[in-house]
């Protein structure tokens, strides 16, 4: 009998894991067992980082321990500022993955695959991670990299390092809630091509790097850059009907819709909906809320019966394009927030490993006669 295919592997439980809890009908996520609500109004990211690779809320001394050692961290080495130089041409997840495998070079564990040395690269990874993007962007405009500020947070360093300037305290948290909310999702593809990496007993730079290249898919990674081409295409909210129909009629999809997982709204999204109405109507530009907010509320709404809601990258690209965030930057984002989560996959991985291989279920023909090459 022919063993039954799960495309996709979808539905399909591959191990068990204390990092992350989803309830896709419900439309709930817990960290660690705390709901990502709470963590979005009440948290920080620099919180949530302990939280997920240590297993528990941090007390304020660890934490600001913690915060000291992650400020620490931040700096990058000359020679990979250089590396980064000669590819300031690529696309800036390119620069990442490009970048990471060089911090490789110099890891002192980096062979080490124990749990608490997977923990500690992870914590370097996440810390240098904005430094590499920043200073890729920078060099790609003709521009000297910002040195990491460390009277600055996680969130608001990256926004010093990539533009100059001191963002202000709006600002800052506006991206901090999008760094948590990004941090951790279970078996999704690049926190799965990350386990698939450890599985092999492979690096963690290896494993990282294998994320940054998964979530670079447009099918994972790339929707929020892709909603906001669509609301730019769009232009004003009286055209979003008639642009999506167009689209929907063709056969095509709105991004931004939509989850493997979730069939209620994902619980993500309300806490990005909110802030890209209010930074819109604070920079005196609600328009582009008010296009997607159509798009949802009278295009999209007719979907909800089938299980299509809006998904986490829907309102993302709005909040990036309105603080002057390029749209080729929207991706890199998402993986300095899931830079944590990823370690923490790989961390598990490690502890309890066996080699990730699935079959596949040979479909072609058999037994072919080999015919020599002068008789073809």
């Amino acid at each position: 009998m022919a063993p039954e295919i799960m495309k996709g592997l979808k539905d399909v439980y591959l191990d068990t894991t204390e990092s992350s809890f989803i309830d896709g009908q419900e439309g709930k996520l817990l960290y660690r067992g705390y709901n990502i609500h709470d963590l979005a109004e009440k948290s920080t990211f620099e919180e949530v980082i302990y939280l997920l690779l240590y297993g528990n809320l941090p007390s304020k001394e660890q934490l600001a321990e913690f915060d000291v050692h992650l400020k620490a961290n931040r700096r990058i080495p000359d020679e990979v500022i250089q590396v980064l130089e000669l590819v300031k041409n690529s696309h800036p997840m390119d620069a990442l993955r490009t970048g990471i495998s060089a911090m490789s070079a110099f890891d002192p564990e980096v062979t080490d695959n124990s749990v608490d040395a997977t923990i500690r690269k992870g914590i370097r990874l996440t810390a240098m991670g904005p430094t590499i993007v920043a200073a890729h962007h920078r060099l790609r405009q003709g521009l000297e990299p910002v040195a990491p500020n460390p009277d600055l947070n996680h969130a608001g360093n990256f926004l010093y390092m990539l533009f100059g300037e001191v963002p202000d305290q709006e600002t800052t948290n506006l991206l901090d809630v999008d760094f948590i909310l990004h941090a951790e999702h279970g078996a999704n593809a690049s926190a799965f091509g990350a386990r698939v990496a450890a599985s092999t007993i492979s690096d963690l730079h290896s494993a990282v790097v294998t994320g940054v290249g998964v979530l670079k898919g447009p099918a994972h990674g790339g929707a929020a850059e892709e909603v906001m081409k669509m609301a730019l295409e769009i232009g004003q909210p009286e055209n979003a009907e008639e642009y999506c129909r167009n689209i929907l009629d063709n056969g095509g999809r709105i991004m931004g819709f939509g989850h493997r997982v979730y069939k209620a709204e994902d619980p993500r999204a309300r806490h990005l909906r909110d802030r890209s109405r209010a930074l819109g109507e604070k920079l005196g530009e609600p328009r582009w809320f008010q296009i997607l907010n159509y798009v949802e509320e009278e295009v999209m709404v007719r979907y909800r019966s089938r299980g299509i809601f809006v998904n986490v990258d829907f309102f993302a690209g709005s909040i990036y394009y309105l603080l002057d965030i390029p749209d080729d930057l929207f991706i890199s984002i998402f993986a300095l927030g899931r830079i944590p989560g990823w370690t923490l996959q790989c961390a598990e991985q490690y502890d309890d490993n066996i080699l990730i291989r699935p079959l596949l279920e040979y479909s072609g023909e058999m037994d072919l006669e080999y015919v020599p090459i002068e008789q073809r």
